[in-house]
């Protein structure tokens, strides 16, 4: 079993133009993944079975959350719940974050 992950062996995926993600770990009830982000990138409002947790590591984020929007900064952390749409409207600078899933996206490892 592995018990390390390593950032330069993380696979890395461009699920959108502007944005890097990593899965960096997972097994089955939980996933992390990190994304960067640079300026001007937005994601479509989306939702999804899993509840998902998002800790800010840098930069200026506009995220919506079941309809209420603001602003995020390096050190700020926001929750979705499992079906809530969410979204990232703008990144406001170039950015880094962190999202923990629960269970773990299988549709990222595809």
């Amino acid at each position: 079993m592995n018990y390390f992950f390593k950032h330069d062996e993380a696979p890395v995926q461009h699920p959108e133009p502007g944005t890097e993600r990593r899965i960096m770990a997972y097994c089955e009830p939980l996933m992390v993944c990190e994304l960067s982000f640079k300026k001007g990138t937005a994601s479509a409002l989306h939702q999804h079975p899993h509840e998902q947790i998002t800790y800010v590591v840098r930069g200026s984020l506009k995220f919506s959350v079941g309809g209420q929007v603001q602003v995020v900064h390096g050190g700020d952390a926001l929750y979705m719940p499992a079906g809530v749409e969410h979204g990232l409207l703008e990144a406001l600078e170039d950015s880094l974050i962190v999202d923990t899933f629960s269970p773990r996206r299988a549709d990222f490892l595809k």
